[in-house]
């Protein structure tokens, strides 16, 4: 997702928060911010593993390990 669809989903994601406290929202409404929720936590999470997969970590010698990964139990 680029800087602009990620800010205009963003944007629309707060829209849909505000009137759903206000006003409620139709069952259209509620599926687009489900949408826009998905598309925006699936964006997020490949940013985030892409910058974990980048990380190394510099041992005493100057070695530099990439992070291992771990699984949740």
């Amino acid at each position: 997702m680029d800087e602009v669809r990620e800010l205009a989903v963003v944007s629309r994601i707060n829209e849909l928060a505000k009137k759903a406290k206000t006003e409620g929202l139709t069952a259209e409404e509620t599926a687009e911010r489900d949408a826009l929720r998905k598309e925006y936590i699936e964006a997020y999470r490949k940013n985030l593993r892409g910058t974990l997969e980048n990380i190394r970590i510099v041992d005493e010698q100057g070695n530099q390990h990439p992070l291992k990964k771990r699984t949740l139990h």
